[in-house]
């Protein structure tokens, strides 16, 4: 080896390349690191002043639902025209003060009157042929009697002509056809007798029977003329009850229809709370429930008295009574917001009402941290509500805090981030 062929030696140590490597395989074990231990939820930054922050609590649940309740007449009698007619006068109108018998509007019947003179004159004609019915009856029966009277008479004659006959044929100082033409007629005329006496009981009997039943259609002929002429005293509409005239649904010179309502009379005795419930709580409403409400800072006690099983519309009727004391000054048509118990109150982890429950249905929440930076959805399960709370079942402790107010911003974020 030649002087000019001399060997260059390696310099030890870490290059510059050696750097760029060892940043790079940091780089890609820091982004693997991300990838196992990261938190990949999707979330969503907010404004904490944006969104309702409620604690969790345990307290006592309060089962009840608030309702509106409509004040009503403890009970009210319709008006029906019993007979047809025109609307003649008005004496009581819409609003009145009515007693029991009072009359409210007059009705008139042309037709009406004139089957009552029908029936009167046909009740008159009845009268009288019973009348001459029985002058004739009378006549016929003291007609028989003379004739059986007449009829012993001849017996009498008869049977003396036949005993002294009898006598003296024993003696030859009659013929035997004398005596026997005397028998034969005496004979005779106790058959006729006997005959006589079976007619007279047989035409007692039938009269009977004939004046019974003449008697019988005389008291339906006049039964007939009262209802036809109970219905002319119905066409003076009257107050069934002591009350209010609430409707009334008649003008002057209008035609009732027999049978067709006009108006109702209101009972003011005593009132009752009539409300519309949601059909969700129909198998929880039941007679006997407490309710109240408050006027003037004045709680007033009610017990459901009446639960009606049609539901229409999504809701079903129910009828409440004051328990004692009455609001001073109720009218009917007022509403009330009134609180209906469906159970005894419960000791249970709480949550205030929220817009939550509409995207969630109560399945889940968002539940902030500790250090109330962040809040993470959490599966949890909701049991009763009332107006006010949330009877939270699983999910949830009291103490922590929870977004209560509508989620329709989040999207399917998993998270949400406060800024």
């Amino acid at each position: 080896m030649s002087g000019m062929d001399r060997q260059i030696e390696q310099k030890k140590g870490l290059k510059k390349k050696h750097f760029w490597m060892i940043g790079g395989g940091l780089v890609f074990l820091v982004f693997l690191m991300s990838l196992v231990f990261g938190n990949h939820e999707s979330t969503i930054r907010v404004e904490r002043d944006k969104v309702s922050v409620s604690p969790v609590t345990e307290g006592l649940f309060n089962d009840y639902i608030r309702v509106i309740g409509t004040v009503e007449p403890i009970r009210f009698i319709y008006l029906d025209a019993t007979e047809g007619g025109r609307v003649e006068e008005i004496i009581n109108d819409e609003g009145a003060m009515v007693k029991k018998g009072d009359i409210i509007l007059k009705l008139s019947n042309p037709d009406l009157k004139l089957n009552i003179l029908t029936a009167e004159a046909r009740l008159a004609e009845q009268i009288n042929f019973l009348r001459n019915t029985r002058i004739q009856m009378e006549q016929d029966k003291l007609s028989l009697q003379r004739n059986i009277l007449e009829m012993d008479y001849d017996i009498l004659k008869k049977k003396r002509k036949f005993t002294q006959n009898k006598r003296f044929y024993k003696k030859d100082m009659i013929s035997e056809d004398e005596y026997l033409a005397s028998k034969e007629d005496y004979d005779y005329a106790v058959k006729t007798s006997k005959i006589l006496d079976e007619r007279q009981k047989t035409d007692s009997a039938f009269r009977a029977v004939q004046v019974k039943q003449m008697e019988y259609n005389l008291d339906r002929m006049k039964t007939n003329l009262d209802l036809v002429k109970e219905r002319m005293d119905n066409l003076d509409v009257k107050a069934p009850i002591d009350g209010q005239i609430g409707l009334l649904d008649a003008e002057i010179g209008q035609s009732i229809p027999q049978g067709s309502r006009i108006g109702q009379v209101n009972d003011l005795s005593a009132f009752k709370v009539t409300a519309q419930v949601d059909e969700h709580y129909i198998d929880r409403v039941k007679k006997g429930l407490k309710a109240s409400f408050t006027r003037q800072d004045k709680a007033y006690d009610m017990t459901v008295k009446k639960v009606y099983p049609e539901v229409r519309n999504g809701t079903f009727k129910i009828d409440m009574v004051f328990d004692n004391e009455v609001p001073k000054n109720i009218r009917s048509g007022q509403t009330y917001h009134v609180e209906l118990q469906l159970g005894q109150a419960q000791k249970s982890v709480l949550i205030p009402r929220g817009g939550f429950f509409q995207s969630t249905g109560g399945q889940w929440i968002f539940v902030l941290t500790k250090d109330g930076s962040e809040a993470t959805r959490r599966n949890i399960r909701i049991g009763r509500q009332n107006p006010q709370y949330y009877e939270v079942l699983e999910g949830l402790e009291p103490g922590e805090q929870v977004i209560t107010s509508g989620y329709d911003t989040f999207g399917d974020n998993q998270r949400v981030v406060f800024k």
